[in-house]
């Protein structure tokens, strides 16, 4: 369970888990409604089967983000489009696999059932979320920007069960004041009396400088007691899966845990990759085929086009894509693509939204130079450009490049330097989480993002 925490909220893997009986349960009892079967292995597997693309469809239709789950009007709504999404693939896949079919008029009773099922829970597990006995009270330290930037992000989520209790300033003078919706509540001094008589479970230290400001004593006292004291990049981490680049200090990042590839990870990764492309290659060929066909029918000029990238360690490689521009789109100066662009050709628009221009970059993770999910790899013009304006932007270097990755399924599609620091933020988080468990998820996730036309272009 903790492996998959760094991804998954604990209310979202919670109702994962408890749905996974509800709908296999309405499934069992549907059939036994119906007559039921002599022979249960022989409806196990069906139920099995029918269970993980119900619970695959409620994933794609963001029903385990509580962030965007939060009402019942949006459950129901989702809910609703989950099943319908569920109800088209399992017909497909009857007319493919009969076999797979329970009975007659079982998996509209099973459909029901679930539903009724699964609203109830949520309904339950929302009000559950917003109890006041099961939030955890937090206490800011700082009330500069980046004690802001954390209560923002608190107060902005639903998948972690945090309470602002307050804010704690060093002037007392601001006693009183409203920060954000949370107001200052008492400065250093106060601290011991505050966790005790607001019965405070975490303190974020939120402080930009903490040179002669640090309450080290209360800090300390409230830790022995039992009290949570962290970071605000640790908090940031959790809540947002990516990293807090504001006033980082390199000490956050050699301290902390992560960041640390190891040797059977880097191998077990290599593995997947081999396994993803090889097959990808084998299962995409025809498709590929007819890219390169409908890109040479469009406009004059190569069918692929090669492009210098900087990879794993600042080594630069060549990357190949399809075409999806006209030949003479640039000249001279590189500058971004940019989203609607006007250099991208008909054909080119279509295999940029459904990352078929992509395809051919599985050569390049069969060679070595890519590896399957990673952070993006850049061009060497604007790798300089942006190591000099983003500190830290070289430590993305550190793993290779991936074709789809933790920031391409997390952040829509930018060209500027602040898209390129929004980016880094989740390319960081990658490399210091990054696993295979990490990787299956981000894959996973790109089917998504190819389905509904979000991400990086």
């Amino acid at each position: 369970m903790q492996l998959f925490n760094r991804y998954v909220s604990p209310r979202g893997l919670t109702a994962f888990a408890f749905e996974i009986v509800l709908i296999s349960g309405s499934l069992a009892l549907a059939v036994h409604l119906h007559g039921g079967v002599d022979d249960l292995s022989a409806v196990l597997w069906k139920i099995v089967v029918i269970t993980a693309i119900c619970q695959l469809c409620f994933y794609y239709n963001d029903l385990y983000d509580f962030t965007l789950v939060h009402s019942h009007r949006e459950l129901i709504v989702r809910l609703l489009q989950a099943s319908g999404a569920a109800s088209l693939v399992l017909a497909g896949m009857y007319l493919v696999v009969p076999s797979l079919i329970l009975g007659h008029g079982i998996f509209i009773s099973s459909v029901v059932l679930f539903l009724v099922a699964i609203v109830a829970w949520r309904v339950l597990l929302l009000h559950i979320g917003r109890a006041g006995q099961l939030q955890q009270r937090l206490l800011i330290v700082g009330t500069g920007p980046i004690a802001r930037k954390i209560a923002r992000q608190v107060l902005d989520q639903h998948d972690y069960p945090y309470t602002i209790v307050g804010f704690i300033a060093d002037d007392p003078a601001m006693i009183g004041r409203s920060v954000l919706n949370p107001r200052v509540v008492g400065v250093s001094s106060d601290i011991a009396r505050i966790v005790r008589e607001q019965h405070i479970d975490r303190i974020v230290v939120g402080l930009s400088d903490r040179r002669g400001k640090l309450p080290i004593d209360e800090l300390l006292q409230a830790k022995l007691s039992g009290i949570t004291v962290e970071e605000p990049e640790t908090i940031y981490e959790r809540l947002t899966g990516k990293i807090l680049l504001d006033d980082l200090k390199p000490s956050w990042l050699i301290f902390s845990d992560g960041f640390r590839a190891r040797r059977l990870t880097r191998i077990a990764k290599r593995g997947l990759d081999l396994l993803l492309s090889g097959v990808g290659v084998i299962c995409a060929a025809p498709l590929m085929a007819l890219t390169a066909l409908a890109v040479r029918l469009d406009s004059e000029g190569p069918v692929l086009y090669a492009q210098e990238r900087v990879g794993e360690k600042g080594r630069v490689f060549t990357l190949y894509k399809f075409r999806s521009m006209r030949v003479d789109a640039e000249s001279g100066t590189p500058i971004w693509a940019r989203d609607q662009d006007d250099r991208v050709t008909r054909v080119g628009r279509v295999i940029r939204l459904t990352r078929l221009d992509e395809l051919p970059q599985l050569w390049n993770v069969l060679r070595g130079d890519m590896s399957f999910v990673g952070p993006r790899p850049e061009r060497p013009f604007f790798v300089e450009q942006l190591a000099v304006a983003i500190p830290y932007y070289r430590q993305r270097h550190a793993v290779k490049p991936g074709v789809t990755g933790w920031a391409q399924i997390k952040y829509q599609y930018g060209s500027s330097i602040e898209d390129a620091r929004e980016k880094l933020r989740y390319d960081l988080y990658y490399i210091k989480q990054m696993s295979i468990v990490f990787d299956i998820t981000i894959v996973v996730d790109t089917v998504k993002v190819i389905l509904f036309g979000k991400g990086a272009k």
